[in-house]
Parts: structure tokens; C-alpha cells; sequence
């Protein structure tokens, strides 16, 4: 499965978070670390939602970047 993920610019660093997974966040000083630390994050969260006994969520998120 593919989760969307959203990045967003914050003062000192980046953050991103996954509208599908709840709780499901991460931060990073670039664009690139946040990026990596959020699949980390995915793949953590799903394994401790599986451990759970809880069927992850089928994606209903989804993205468009650079819309005008």
C-alpha cells in the first residue's frame, strides 16, 4: 500500500504527517531527512498497528503537488 504523505516547511525544520494514519508524524532539518524519517515512520506504525491486531487502513488520501 501507498500512504500520502504531507511535508510542510516550519521554522527551523520540516515536518510531515500521514492523513491515513493518525499519529503517524515525523521531522527532519531538510526536505529529504523528513522524507526518510516519515517512511520510517509509516512502516513503524503499521508494524505496531499489526502487532495490535488492528488491520491498517486501506488508503483514501491522495496528492497533487504544484496545482495552479
Amino acid at each position: 500500500m501507498r500512504y500520502a504523505i504531507v511535508i510542510e516547511k516550519a521554522a527551523g525544520n520540516f515536518s510531515a504527517y500521514v492523513p491515513d494514519l493518525p499519529g503517524c508524524i515525523a521531522t527532519g532539518s531538510s526536505a529529504e531527512e523528513v522524507a526518510k524519517e516519515i517512511k520510517e515512520a509509516i512502516d513503524f506504525h503499521l508494524e505496531g498497528m499489526r502487532d495490535d491486531g488492528i488491520t491498517p487502513p486501506i488508503p483514501q488520501s491522495y496528492s497533487r503537488s504544484n496545482i495552479k
